[in-house]
């Protein structure tokens, strides 16, 4: 399909360095102030308005926008097709792609978009702003400047970067490492558990010995998404009413199950009946720790031992978000039995490490 988009005027209008597509969800970097002194999305294709630096890239910068912008807190699987959708139809045309996300869920999509983007060998960076770039201490304008030139960045005719990024406030880190862990302040991503894979400063310092292996299959996407899983995070106190609550949800395929520390949970029986029943039943119960960094180490005590003994799959150093999605891109390619159970627990895109 033939993309409709806004090219920005910039410096290259005959021969460009680049080209790169700059597609707007919506959130918090693309708001402005009306009248009441309400925030409401703006056009974004007058961009150039406020962050004028972009006229003196010699690249070819082409915006498309969503209709309707969409707070990341309604982003939903269909908005992760959509992107995929706009990235695969201007694949050929463009070196690389931003994405400008709200930053509540700015970590899903990127683990999503990292599944979804099969083959992937161009820069996919998801970026945004705590605030909008109406705003006069906005970091929007740093953080799209800098996401642009990691966009188009070469080295001997190929993209430097070749997977899907989060670019955040000077770090560039994988977006299936990713986490939101601060609302007040500028360093809102963290990857706790993987190195970053650039850091911005007077020059942009590629980190490359993080970066994945280029692959060599072809690219294209996956569209379908399975929404039959679900989070259940542990909690002192939780009653067995709750997991079976969750663990009976008609149609559930996978729970991602956010446990203590290193993988451990409460070995009371009401907690662990309706898990084990779970996963007789053909659920997949898929572990990881509720802390921002280290990994599940099931077995390492004895209140992650019986979670082991019960069929429940330990997630070693995903995140919750990576997990989660990448179940839902699993169950979205059909995997079932052995195949499911191995994938979860093999490094796809670079969302967990291999070692044991």
């Amino acid at each position: 399909m033939k993309l409709k988009y806004h090219r920005i005027n910039t410096a290259a209008p005959d021969k460009a360095d680049a080209s790169v597509l700059i597609i707007y969800t919506g959130g918090t970097v693309g708001m402005v102030l009306d009248h009441n002194k309400s925030l409401i999305p703006f056009d974004f294709q007058l961009i150039m308005n406020h962050v004028p630096t972009l006229s003196r890239f010699n690249l070819i910068l082409n915006v498309i926008a969503f209709e309707d912008p969409v707070d990341s807190s309604n982003i939903q699987p269909d908005h992760w097709v959509k992107i995929a959708q706009i990235i695969k139809d201007g694949y050929d045309e463009h070196d690389g792609f931003i994405v400008l996300h709200g930053t509540d869920t700015m970590a899903y999509s990127a683990s999503a978009l990292s599944f979804m983007l099969e083959g992937l060998k161009k820069p996919v960076i998801f970026t945004g702003a705590q605030l909008p770039v109406s705003f006069p201490r906005s970091d929007a304008p740093e953080n799209i400047i800098t996401s642009i030139e990691v966009a188009a960045a070469k080295k001997n005719g190929i993209s430097v970067i070749q997977e899907v990024c989060v670019y955040f406030d000077y770090l560039l880190l994988r977006g299936n490492r990713s986490k939101k862990v601060e609302s007040q302040h500028f360093n809102a991503f963290r990857s706790e558990n993987y190195p970053s894979l650039a850091e911005a400063g007077i020059n942009i310092e590629y980190h490359e010995q993080f970066f994945l292996p280029e692959t060599d299959k072809t690219f294209g996407i996956t569209t379908n998404i399975c929404d039959e899983v679900a989070i259940l995070k542990l909690f002192p106190g939780i009653s067995g009413n709750v997991v079976e609550g969750i663990t009976n949800i008609h149609g559930l395929k996978g729970i991602v199950l956010e446990t203590f520390g290193s993988g451990n949970a409460p070995t009371a029986i009401e907690i662990m009946r309706p898990l084990r029943k779970a996963v007789e039943k053909g659920i997949v119960i898929l572990n990881v720790s509720q802390c921002v960094g280290g990994k599940v180490t099931q077995g390492a005590y004895e209140t992650s031992r019986l979670l082991s003994e019960i069929g429940v799959i330990g997630g070693k150093d995903m995140t919750t978000e990576a997990a989660i999605t990448k179940m839902m891109y699993l169950f979205g390619k059909g995997l079932s039995g052995e195949a499911l159970r191995s994938s979860l627990v093999s490094s796809l895109r670079g969302e967990l490490s291999d070692r044991k």
